[in-house]
């Protein structure tokens, strides 16, 4: 829904109140967009967002106007065979389900208001055209799919996949449903106002994550030295966690100030949390060192073996750049569960998709 809302504000504001979602349910084998991608119609006409790399957009259109004209939600296959591929114009070969509805009602409008707010939820849709529910973050259900059973086994659903960041086609109560699921950007608190941090913020950036940098010395940690962090705090790690509302599940600690004192006030707090994602730098002396640390403040071997010590992936770089590189290479792969080697050396799909 991040892809289309801000759109949708625009048609509205100038008058195009009307609208119609087409959205990508069901994904098999090869395709241009993941499940939960979005193409917007407006009532005069304007486009906004993709469905596919252009090759069933043509289609959807069509499909969209009468939705948008009053007809009944509904839903499209496009399945392609890898001979027939070049002629029908998917040549990935691959087959996509799409479901056209207007984005009505209270369900639809909580749900776009918690995109464009930068909030966690998910907005599940009965694919028979039954109804629609919204689950929030804190499961604070909008709107029924028709039962109690139907909701409460599709809530357990939002609940996984909103935390997942993933949109999947799933069965409740032998009913097929979408979990359309809309998240902030991941956040990454970074501790210790160092060169290596600065671009770790950088290219965090870059890639659609919220960099936070905490360091209780007020001479280091200052904006200036951080253009690129959402915020930078100087303060003691436990304040700090506080100040930046806790930590949760899709939250990634990272650790980089060398500083014993600061490493293990950080550390200990990560381990007690939900955190999605713990590292810490260090050579391998430094992580014996901190080892010894942390199991003499009553940490467990199994409270250790989540933190990702020494931190990033193997690529060899030297400057804060390259290392900053490889740190934000680690972070997105634990994010997306992959195991961060070449792609040469990979089997199966480069990329996931759901149901």
């Amino acid at each position: 829904m991040r892809d289309v809302v801000e759109q949708l504000d625009r048609w509205r504001a100038a008058g195009n109140a009307r609208t119609a979602i087409a959205t990508v349910v069901g994904v098999k084998r090869s395709a241009p967009r993941p499940p939960g991608a979005k193409m917007a119609l407006a009532q005069d006409g304007s486009v906004a967002g993709a469905v596919s790399g252009g090759c069933v957009e043509g289609a959807v259109v069509v499909a969209a106007e009468e939705v948008l004209e009053g007809g009944e939600p509904r839903m499209l296959h496009f399945g392609i065979s890898d001979d027939e591929a070049w002629d029908v114009g998917l040549p990935c070969g691959g087959e996509i389900d799409v479901w056209i509805d207007r984005p009505d009602g209270p369900e639809g409008e909580a749900f776009a208001a918690l995109a464009r707010a930068d909030g966690r939820g998910a907005l599940v849709t009965r694919l028979d055209g039954g109804g629609r529910m919204l689950v929030d973050a804190e499961g604070i259900r909008t709107g029924s799919l028709g039962t109690a059973a139907l909701d409460d086994g599709a809530a357990e659903h939002a609940r996984e996949l909103m935390w997942a960041e993933r949109s999947e086609r799933r069965t409740v109560e032998d009913v097929e449903v979408f979990v359309d699921a809309t998240a902030p950007s991941p956040r990454v608190i970074i501790f210790g106002a160092v060169d290596h941090s600065a671009a770790l913020c950088t290219l965090a950036r870059a890639a659609r994550w919220r960099p936070f940098v905490v360091d209780p010395r007020e001479r280091f940690a200052t904006p200036e030295r951080f253009p690129d962090a959402e915020r930078v705090v100087a303060k003691w790690p436990a304040e700090a966690f506080a100040d930046l509302g806790g930590i949760d599940r899709a939250t990634s600690i990272v650790v980089l100030t060398h500083d014993p004192k600061l490493d293990d006030a950080a550390l200990q707090i990560a381990l007690a949390s939900d955190a999605g994602y713990i590292g810490a730098m260090g050579s391998r002396l430094a992580q014996a060192g901190r080892r010894e640390r942390l199991l003499a403040r009553g940490l467990t071997d199994d409270d250790l073996a989540r933190i990702s010590a020494p931190i990033g992936l193997d690529l060899g770089g030297l400057t804060s750049e390259e290392t900053a590189l490889s740190i934000m290479a680690e972070l997105v792969a634990v994010r997306r569960g992959h195991p961060g080697g070449r792609l040469r050396d990979a089997e199966g799909r480069i990329h996931e998709v759901g149901a």
